[in-house]
């Protein structure tokens, strides 16, 4: 009986030991993507492209093997207007801090002038002969655009200005970039038993990058979190190879119209009718409130597979149903008749699309749970035994 306990108590031990190691090496890889270094993973400073030379590094270092058999990379290109320059707005003579002030709706040309403004309404103000509005916001959000417009929008946060905004001032450069180059980054490891069956996890790897050459966007819970989650499953795969094969995508282009994953579904590395299951990964960093499933009332069968493991474990709080939604990676996959999930979790930081989702207030307190429930998913779509 001794014997048993003492080893029950290692098992235990160890499975802790496992676990706390894989935290750790989720939070590192959190840290690295949302640090300055990469620039938000975006288009300037060359953040993207950083961003896609360290975690195809780390599919070789996990021991995963290139989906196409030669690289781990699926090059394609887009249109994107981008601000690597000056960036300097003041409204009525005072100066504004961008992100924190004030950001550019990302189509807006850049622009060198000061004009005066009219009012339209409690929260429009603009200069309609040189094309320049100013936006009071209740929370400032940016996004990335493809094309350059003929005009200029500054938002601002709508707590600022005690008075009207008379006046504005900008010096703003922007470049649009014809052919923006990226890739996305594909690996696998081949299943055991049945390996023209496929389990896919996915996550978007980069974000919206920087504003200006002082100002980015770290992207820590979009989608550093995502990341670090598929990362930590193939690395969980790599040295337990399942009868299926497991398959890990990191796509490029997601900020800016799920461009990566629409051009791997154009042209995909693996026959999309292998496809047993796909769950996509984005905003995974929170969790205290639960998860919601996209695609839930789709896949009600599978759906229930996740309730059930989620039910008799006690992992999270909720798994919530939603229906279909064109807002991530899963869509076009979905729309190939490919069955996908998207989880994101739910509660904790509000941050999103801003300078503050950042890593050191990103909580990933139900890393773990995520992590398991993710784990006894996939056995159960290859009706393994518990």
């Amino acid at each position: 009986m001794k014997i048993k306990l003492a080893l029950f108590l290692l098992l235990s031990c160890s499975s802790k030991l496992l676990f706390a190691q894989d935290e750790a090496f989720a939070r590192k890889i959190v840290d690295t993507l949302s640090s300055k270094h990469f620039w938000g993973r975006g288009y300037t400073k060359n953040g993207v492209h950083k961003a896609k030379k360290y975690l195809t590094a780390q599919f070789k270092s996990i021991g995963l093997k290139p989906m196409n058999s030669e690289s781990f990379l699926q090059p394609f290109s887009y249109s994107v207007n981008t601000y690597p320059g000056k960036m300097a707005v003041s409204i009525n003579g005072e100066q504004l801090v961008p992100g924190q002030d004030f950001i550019v709706s990302p189509g807006s040309r850049g622009i060198k002038k000061t004009v005066k403004l009219e009012q339209q309404d409690s929260t429009h103000f603009v200069d309609i002969a040189d094309r320049v509005m100013v936006m009071k916001e209740n929370k400032l959000t940016w996004s990335a655009e493809q094309k350059a417009k003929d005009y200029t929008i500054i938002e601002v946060n709508k707590n600022l200005f005690k008075s009207k905004p008379a006046s504005i001032s900008i010096n703003i450069k922007s470049k649009l970039v014809a052919d923006f180059k990226t890739a996305n980054i594909c690996g696998v490891v081949k299943g055991t038993l049945k390996p023209d069956s496929v389990i896919v996890y996915t996550a978007h790897y980069d974000h919206l990058g920087g504003m200006g050459r002082k100002t980015f966007f770290p992207g820590a819970n979009d989608n550093a979190s995502g990341v670090a989650q598929v990362l930590s499953l193939a690395k969980y795969y790599a040295v337990h190879p399942q009868p299926y094969t497991m398959a890990f995508i990191l796509f490029s282009g997601e900020e800016i119209g799920l461009l990566g994953s629409k051009y791997f579904t154009e042209n995909p590395l693996i026959p999309l009718k292998s496809i047993r299951f796909l769950v996509n990964l984005d905003m995974e960093g929170t969790g205290i409130d639960g998860i919601t499933v996209v695609n839930a009332s789709i896949y009600p069968k599978e759906f229930d597979i996740l309730k059930q493991i989620n039910s008799k474990d006690g992992l999270l709080a909720k798994v919530s149903s939603r229906g279909k939604a064109a807002n991530s990676d899963h869509y076009f996959f979905s729309k190939n008749d490919v069955p996908a999930f998207y989880i994101y979790t739910l509660g904790g930081i509000k941050a999103y699309h801003d300078i503050y989702d950042v890593s050191a207030t990103l909580p990933m307190n139900k890393y773990r749970e995520i992590f398991t429930l993710l784990l006894k998913f996939n056995n159960a779509l290859m009706n393994k035994q518990p």
